[in-house]
């Protein structure tokens, strides 16, 4: 089999079961992760856990196979959430932590992310440096001495232990929880319980095939917990995604929140005493440093990747991390972006203020945004984004290179970024009103199309 190089991604490993991905590249992940672990680590040791799709047991041994044929040590987690892993890959100190998933994509689908010992995502140029000896085939394997222990360990009873002192409640919140049938069914209801939550399961039993729901928690996908929220009186929901690295919040009327909407109320009503670096990456809303700033925290943008945002908060010693696609992190308790961190802070905040989660969230305005990919061939869409950062230097006063191009203007905003894994541009807008919305989506729509047009006509020129 051909290793298809298209596979590695900028914060992880993904393809499709049997066409892209197959127990026998596996091996040879686990030979190159090892080997890496080894030479550019200077360690000996690594945790690996997956999530419960139908392929992942099958992946994971030939991974681990492959990480003991170097010589480290592999200390196996098991079939567990997202969390649990690697919580226990930081309790036991690993050099490198792996988890089997292909997070919120269909059940054919299936993959690893890696994150060093610390919790935090790994950086695309040592993700790179595992892909490159995977493609040069240029592992190096143990003599028969030496080769690596297999412990098996148990994940959950100390992550379970870690969040129970840190969480219990002594009112009655009902909370509704929808895992999706994924991993979070191995370790969500059982805590939620602990912790002293009332809570009405949907979706809690496992189903590695996502039959009932799928594994991205979008809002078209969580009909059935908005209806459960309200028709069983419940004060919020949370549904998850497949592997657990993010929660989607309902409010008790039903309403989706967004994830700059839960980070925002963490950030007012979570959190003592307010003050901190509050992460928050180029696509967020121009709401949180409006509503977060006059609170004492100081906002800083990033570039757009968990992996990025974990790095930074680290750094930075921040209290709060928002990605706009749905990771949050309160380094408070992880560095990581362990998902139930979400509904039982949000619990805690609904205990505390003494008012129901639609009234808090009221009080944060949100503005009309837009999302568009627009096609653009892989061999200029870099070109494309360049010429872009040029002509709004020139156009515009306040102008973000960080991540794309942003164009931050008086009632509104505009992004526009290359896909690391497709053949478009994305386009984000943002603004005070849907007509200015509107307005700025359509302009801005039209100025990258004709650059993409001025770029092809060079190619063909030539």
């Amino acid at each position: 089999m051909e290793i298809p190089q298209h596979n590695f991604r900028a914060y992880d490993i993904r393809g499709l079961y049997k066409t892209d991905v197959t127990p026998d590249l596996f091996y040879k992940i686990g030979v190159a992760a090892g080997t890496f672990t080894k030479k550019h680590l200077r360690g000996t040791s690594l945790t690996v856990g997956n999530d419960i799709r139908q392929s992942s047991p099958a992946l994971t041994y030939a991974f681990i196979s492959g990480v003991a044929a170097t010589g480290v040590h592999v200390t196996f987690a098991g079939t567990t959430a997202f969390g649990q892993t690697l919580f226990k890959g930081g309790e036991l100190k690993q050099d490198l932590i792996a988890y089997v998933t292909a997070s919120h994509l269909p059940p054919e689908w299936n993959g690893i992310k890696f994150y060093y010992g610390d919790g935090i995502g790994l950086m695309e140029k040592d993700l790179n440096q595992i892909r490159d000896n995977v493609l040069q085939n240029s592992g190096t394997l143990a003599d028969w001495k030496k080769i690596g222990t297999i412990t098996t360990v148990d994940a959950a009873s100390n992550y379970k232990k870690f969040l129970t002192k840190k969480f219990h409640f002594k009112k009655k919140i009902r909370v509704a929880l929808d895992c999706g049938g994924g991993s979070m069914t191995l370790s969500a209801p059982d805590l939620f319980t602990a912790v002293g939550l009332d809570m009405v399961p949907v979706f809690c039993e496992p189903d590695p095939l996502f039959s009932k729901r799928p594994s991205d928690p979008k809002p078209k996908n969580l009909t059935v917990l908005v209806d459960t929220v309200k028709e069983k009186n419940c004060m919020f929901g949370v549904a998850f995604d497949g592997d657990g690295d993010r929660a989607v919040i309902v409010d008790n009327t039903g309403k989706v929140l967004s994830a700059d909407e839960t980070g925002i109320l963490i950030g007012k009503h979570g959190l003592s005493p307010k003050k901190g670096t509050v992460i928050v990456n180029v696509e967020c809303s121009k709401a949180v440093p409006e509503q977060l700033t006059p609170l004492g925290y100081r906002v800083k943008q990033i570039q757009v990747g968990h992996t990025y945002l974990t790095l930074e908060a680290k750094q930075e010693h921040a209290v709060l991390g928002i990605e706009s696609s749905g990771h949050l992190i309160i380094p408070e308790y992880f560095l990581f972006d362990d998902a139930m961190i979400i509904p039982l802070k949000i619990a805690e905040i609904v205990e505390h203020t003494g008012k129901q989660l639609h009234e808090l969230v009221s009080q944060i305005p949100m503005y009309p945004r837009h999302k568009e990919e627009i096609d653009c061939a892989d061999q200029i869409k870099f070109q494309v984004i360049e010429k872009l950062k040029q002509e709004f230097i020139r156009d515009y006063k306040k102008v973000n290179t960080l991540d794309g191009v942003r164009v931050d203007l008086d009632q509104g905003w505009v992004l526009i970024r290359a896909s690391n894994t497709s053949p478009i541009l994305r386009l984000t807008v943002e603004a005070d009103t849907d007509k200015i919305a509107d307005e700025l989506k359509r302009t801005f729509q039209e100025q990258t199309l004709k650059t993409i047009e001025t770029i092809q006509q060079k190619i063909l020129q030539k």
